[in-house]
């Protein structure tokens, strides 16, 4: 992981922590290979999952710790999500990590288990927010003293001005737990009306990721996220997709593309098949 915040608290005494990748302003490069080599050593893979909105200097640097090391068991990670949906997803990785999938299929379920974050945030004003579409109109209304707004970043990109009688997005349809980050705005609405019209079974608080107000374009927000937050119903969502070993570097994955060399998957007629049916979508988790 790239930065302390981003690492939730264990769900359980057997999830593990996370390794820290640090910046260049705060490690060399030498010591940033040095620190590689040891994960290596010691866990055989390394799966380092970063923010899109990382710094330019910090993703050179993962790549270049990479290149140097010259090693093919890092995965790289470039994760399209807020922060707080990063960090819950870091989390479901960790999870996933004691289990019995190899480094292959952790790596590459981070792209299945994302469509399950509904991550979001109550904003007091959209002028500065440039990762979801916003129309002028929108934009404009922003500036109107006491607006606030829902944005969900995904699975499906929303944004509802919050009103009398305005009704809630739609949310997850399956059994969920909300974690919310409270920024610079004195709402209760993610708690009071979003979370009862998601069904969520439980509402968790976290402290504010340092790059959430950078991502949603101000400081006086709201952050959230909705996950599933059992590993059993985590297991079986990717344990039900049936895997295949990349035609470049042999890892075993699923999906479309392999999660170490980001190579896609290969064309039908070149793939060894095993048992088992291929979904062409992600399956949805059970309700109970």
């Amino acid at each position: 992981m790239t930065s302390a915040d981003l690492v939730l608290p264990p769900t359980d005494q057997q999830t593990p922590t996370a390794a820290l990748l640090q910046a260049p302003g705060d490690q060399t490069l030498d010591l940033a290979i040095a620190d590689m080599s040891v994960l290596l050593e010691q866990h055989g893979y390394v799966v380092a999952v970063y923010p899109a909105g990382i710094a330019p200097a910090h993703e050179r640097r993962l790549h270049a710790v990479r290149s140097m090391l010259e090693s093919d068991r890092i995965a790289l990670l470039k994760v399209d999500l807020p922060p707080l949906g990063v960090a819950v997803l870091v989390r479901q990785l960790r999870q996933l990590s004691i289990c019995d999938f190899s480094p292959g299929v952790v790596a590459s379920a981070a792209r299945l288990l994302a469509y399950y974050i509904h991550a979001g945030a109550l904003l007091n004003s959209v002028a500065r927010l440039d990762r979801v579409p916003v129309s002028l109109k929108t934009h404009a209304k922003s500036w109107v003293p006491g607006s606030q707004f829902l944005v969900l970043a995904g699975p499906n990109p929303q944004l509802v001005k919050i009103g009398t009688g305005i009704e809630p997005p739609a949310g997850p349809d399956f059994l969920s737990h909300l974690l919310v980050a409270k920024g610079q705005l004195n709402s209760e609405w993610v708690q009071q009306t979003l979370a009862p019209a998601w069904q969520v079974q439980a509402v968790q608080e976290c402290p504010l990721p340092s790059g959430s107000a950078r991502w949603w374009g101000t400081g006086k927000l709201i952050e959230f996220a909705s996950f599933l937050p059992d590993i059993s119903v985590i297991y079986q969502l990717v344990s039900s997709v049936r895997r295949e070993n990349c035609h470049w570097c042999g890892m075993e994955l699923i999906g479309d593309r392999c999660g170490f060399c980001s190579s896609p998957l290969a064309p039908p007629e070149n793939r060894t098949h095993s048992t088992g049916v291929l979904t062409q979508g992600a399956p949805v988790p059970p309700s109970t």
